[in-house]
């Protein structure tokens, strides 16, 4: 079996195993600092949406919910513990203080509405509820972006992946190269990730 194929399916199976409440999991976790992307949870939701094991609006609500969930638990991490929270746990997950740094002067910028842009981008949307913390934020406010944000988000992910789920058996025709890009990709993130933490490791201890 092809590595695409078979990750592909194993990423299938845990969703499918899990229900609803493994997407509100995940999709928890991807609102907080751990590295769990969105891009590779509800695409597979929505494969199974697609094949009617499950429904669209409930794995939109319950990923949206899981996504509310975590920004809340960052968002007063963010309030009560700040910078120091991200110093002392981000290391174990490869990010830096210099990430939330860029995050807190992307939110100042931009302001409020930032919370709900961030959703669309990598990397700042797992942060941006502790800089909106940190920034005391009005909570009911902070709710209504991420709401939105989120449930936005989770949509769009599900609906891709409900139409790919059409296309799959033309794509894996195209299994080799798919496995060369996966491949590629993996080593990729994670000399990045390693190269990245060394190199700002390094320039802290100097």
């Amino acid at each position: 079996m092809a590595l695409t194929e078979f990750l592909v399916g194993h990423i299938i199976s845990l969703i499918s195993s899990g229900g609803y409440l493994i997407i509100a999991v995940l999709m928890a976790l991807e609102s907080m600092i751990a590295p769990v992307p969105s891009e590779a949870v509800m695409p597979f939701a929505g494969f199974l949406v697609n094949e009617g094991r499950f429904s669209f609006e409930l794995v939109v609500f319950y990923a949206t919910l899981g996504s509310i969930v975590g920004s809340f638990i960052s968002y007063y991490a963010g309030r009560y513990c700040g910078k120091p929270f991200v110093e002392r746990f981000g290391r174990y997950l490869f990010l830096e203080a210099h990430d939330l740094e860029l995050t807190e002067k992307f939110f100042k910028k931009y302001g409020d509405g930032t919370v709900f842009v961030s959703r669309f981008i990598p990397v700042v949307r797992h942060l941006i509820s502790i800089p909106a913390g940190a920034g005391r934020m009005d909570p009911g406010k902070f709710f209504v972006y991420t709401l939105l944000g989120a449930a936005a988000w989770n949509a769009i992910l599900t609906y891709v992946g409900f139409v790919l789920r059409d296309r799959w058996a033309e794509i894996l025709k195209y299994t080799e190269v798919l496995d060369i890009i996966v491949i590629a990709a993996i080593v990729i993130v994670v000399a990045l990730f390693v190269g990245r933490h060394l190199s700002l490791r390094k320039r802290r201890r100097g």
